[in-house]
């Protein structure tokens, strides 16, 4: 059988928020959630991994809207090729604001050298 997870052991497991695990489930970003014949939440360890993607994509700064475009290109008959086609795209924006932060980073540094 499954290992079916409590709400607070899927947050705990994930690094997230009850509130969130919610939020992402009330967006459609995972699930849907089984419930148990009680009506809780059961979360399995597919759950987990959904839950583990669209909060990486949120660290690396895709809006909600995106993750939404990007469960739709997964969940729907899309190609392959819209799926790598979206997170090229993604990636690149990444990048970019990887780039941008790099270039602070090193005027912070050089402003510490000056001050120190």
């Amino acid at each position: 059988m499954a290992t079916l997870l409590t709400p607070a052991a899927a947050a705990d497991r994930t690094g997230v928020s009850l509130d969130t695990l919610r939020y992402y489930e009330r967006e459609g970003l995972i699930g849907p959630i089984r419930r148990s014949p009680g009506g809780r939440r059961e979360y399995t360890e597919d759950d987990v991994f959904w839950i583990g993607l669209v909060t990486c994509f949120r660290d690396a700064g895709l809006g909600i809207a995106d993750l939404r475009e990007f469960v739709t290109i997964l969940r729907a008959e899309h190609s392959a090729q819209d799926r790598v086609a979206f997170l090229r795209e993604r990636r690149a924006a990444l990048e970019q604001r990887v780039a941008a932060l790099s270039r602070a980073m090193e005027v912070l540094d050089d402003k510490i050298a000056y001050y120190s």
